[in-house]
């Protein structure tokens, strides 16, 4: 897919591997919409693609935290663009940031299934018909090797909890709805996929959490933007990445039934429940 002209929407995209891909799209000649929670670190990213002539990015501010933070992005892109080419779901928290205790968001979930998965979950729900508008178009969901089953009875961790488990938990959970929203758009010229860009990236997530990198971002940019923009993959859909290779996710990825109780609680959750 060229990128000239195109409207890339990459949520997380002021710091880390976000912002490293939010730069190279840009600089390819993509109309980049980044996103973000700090006006300043935008800023300094605007300055920086400008510096490098790329098409000047537009920012939306919001925390995903909330579903109202969240509608709130969907409502101004909306409102801003008629055409929606690729999002790329990649905003998060990681496993140890904000320390052992367990946060919730402000709707009342646990906050790394919240942000990590909820927000995704309803931003492209959201957003489906600008990606139609624009079809053949992409959805690219950040997730990672870090995946733990849902125990539906205890979705929300209340018992045995652990930052770990929860950012396992919510990246599964990313994954299951990528099987699931592939399914539902087939024949709509939208693909739907997740990926483990990189182990340990060298990002502020990783060293918040007290973790010593092992990958750059460059390695795990170079795999998400090959989803976004590689002809190889374009006819591929619901598919988990590690890297630039396909891979297998957790078993209850590929559970139907989970799948499905994965989905009606997050119609319920989200508001888009008929």
């Amino acid at each position: 897919m060229k990128m000239n002209g195109k409207t890339i929407l990459v949520t997380g995209s002021t710091d880390g591997v976000g912002r490293y891909v939010a730069r190279r799209l840009a600089e390819d000649g993509a109309r980049v919409l980044i996103h973000g929670r700090d006006a300043a670190r935008a800023k300094v990213l605007s300055d920086e693609i400008a510096k490098a002539g790329g098409a000047a990015p537009t920012f939306y501010q919001a925390d995903l935290s909330s579903m109202s933070g969240t509608r709130a992005l969907a409502e101004a892109v909306i409102r801003d663009h008629q055409r929606l080419d690729v999002l790329v779901s990649n905003a998060g928290i990681g496993s140890q940031n904000d320390g052992p205790q367990r946060p919730v968001s402000a709707d009342g979930h646990e906050l790394r299934f919240a942000v990590n998965y909820l927000s995704g979950f309803l931003l492209a729900h959201l957003l489906l018909p600008l990606l139609k508008a624009a079809a053949p178009s992409r959805i690219v969901n950040v997730a990672s090797l870090g995946q733990h089953p849902i125990d539906f009875d205890d979705v929300m961790i209340t018992k045995g909890y652990s930052g770990s488990r929860a950012y396992a938990q919510s990246k599964l959970s990313q994954i299951m709805f990528t099987i699931d929203l592939a399914d539902e758009l087939k024949g709509a010229g939208i693909t739907v996929n997740a990926l483990h860009p990189a182990t340990y990236m060298n990002t502020t997530m990783v060293r918040a959490g007290g973790v010593t990198p092992i990958s750059t971002v460059e390695q795990g940019g170079a795999a998400i933007l090959r989803l976004v923009e590689g002809d190889d993959v374009a006819g591929k859909s619901g598919l988990f990445f590690n890297g630039m290779n396909e891979a297998r996710a957790n078993p209850q990825a590929y559970d139907a039934a989970a799948r499905k109780r994965l989905r009606e609680l997050s119609l319920k959750l989200t508001g888009l429940a008929r």
